[in-house]
């Protein structure tokens, strides 16, 4: 450990362009994966600007306990969707389970006021917010049926 500190030491110039060359790397690679929001953010930004959630999981993910108000439109389909995304004019949060393939959706999509909702369905729920299923989606519309007890 102390030979390496010595390098260091040794080689101030080298580790500094690293270090420049580190944070430039990691501001780039911020910037190309989207805009990232919390959770409570996610909730004002729906609130106040009707912002339009889209749910990037496949449908069997997406069936298991979703975000409400959140549509359904798998990674897989959103280059054939791209121009029906792009034509949404308030901003629009890209939702998957932990906000890394958001961010490639935000690529492909190619538009500024689209963002990608911080660690996914699995920051959500970490942060304590809940999931609808679809079976409490029927229970709203009246069409899940009582369950009776013996």
């Amino acid at each position: 450990m102390d030979r390496a500190l010595e390098f260091v030491g040794n080689h101030p110039f080298l580790f500094g362009i690293l270090a420049v060359l580190a944070i430039l790397f990691f501001t780039i690679e911020n910037k190309r994966s989207g805009k990232k929001i919390s959770p409570n953010t996610l909730g004002m930004l729906v609130n106040s600007q009707n912002a339009q959630l889209i749910d990037i999981r496949t449908k069997k993910k997406f069936e298991t306990g979703y975000i409400q108000g959140s549509r359904n439109i798998p990674f897989t389909e959103i280059k054939d969707r791209i121009e029906e995304i792009r034509a949404i004019e308030q901003p629009v949060i890209i939702i998957c389970d932990m906000g890394v393939q958001a961010g490639a959706a935000i690529q492909m999509i190619g538009k500024d006021n689209v963002y990608r909702l911080e660690g996914g369905v699995g920051g959500w729920q970490g942060a304590g917010m809940p999931l609808v299923s679809p079976k409490d989606a029927q229970a709203k519309k009246g069409k899940a049926k009582p369950k009776l007890s013996k």
